[in-house]
């Protein structure tokens, strides 16, 4: 259940590879508490191609489903998706609004020479659960990731904590 006197939430962790959007995500689930559906871990666990991006497609609609079913439950839900567009975030964001529940938007910006410092060492640890992503890889996803404004956290719910 949610914490005491706040409604059960959608939280939305938005990042490109290597922002840091599991740590949180997994310290958050514990602390207010929530389920967290992250796509890369369960497809590492189905011995699914991290980069088939057709699977994934299919698992995050099915996480969105579920998701949706949550919240009427008195659950919160950590969607941990990267939401890379600004329309895939404002679907979730009215839908969920629409279906009344607050909704959360964690933006994690991380400087570009961080990211590759960070996916360097995911790289070399080889974690279950993650996909070796190099620097020319990380800068292509990086011109097509659109980061929210000011404007689109402005229509967000503030951060239970």
């Amino acid at each position: 259940m949610g914490d005491a006197g706040s409604e059960p939430r959608l939280i939305l962790l938005c990042g490109p590879p290597g922002s840091g959007k599991t740590t949180p995500a997994k310290r958050l689930a514990g602390e207010i508490p929530a389920v967290r559906l992250c796509p890369d871990e369960w497809m590492a666990d189905l011995g699914v191609d991290l980069f088939d991006e057709n699977t994934r497609d299919r698992l995050e609609r099915r996480f969105w489903e579920h998701a949706q079913e949550l919240p009427a439950l008195g659950q919160n839900v950590i969607l941990e998706f990267g939401f890379w567009g600004r329309s895939e975030r404002d679907e979730k964001r009215l839908r969920a609004r629409a279906l009344g529940f607050p909704v959360e938007l964690r933006y994690l910006a991380t400087p570009v020479d961080e990211l590759c410092r960070r996916l360097e060492v995911r790289n070399r640890q080889g974690a279950p659960g993650t996909a070796p992503v190099g620097r020319e890889l990380l800068e292509e996803y990086l011109r097509l990731f659109q980061a929210p404004g000011d404007d689109e956290l402005a229509l967000v719910d503030e951060p239970l904590s």
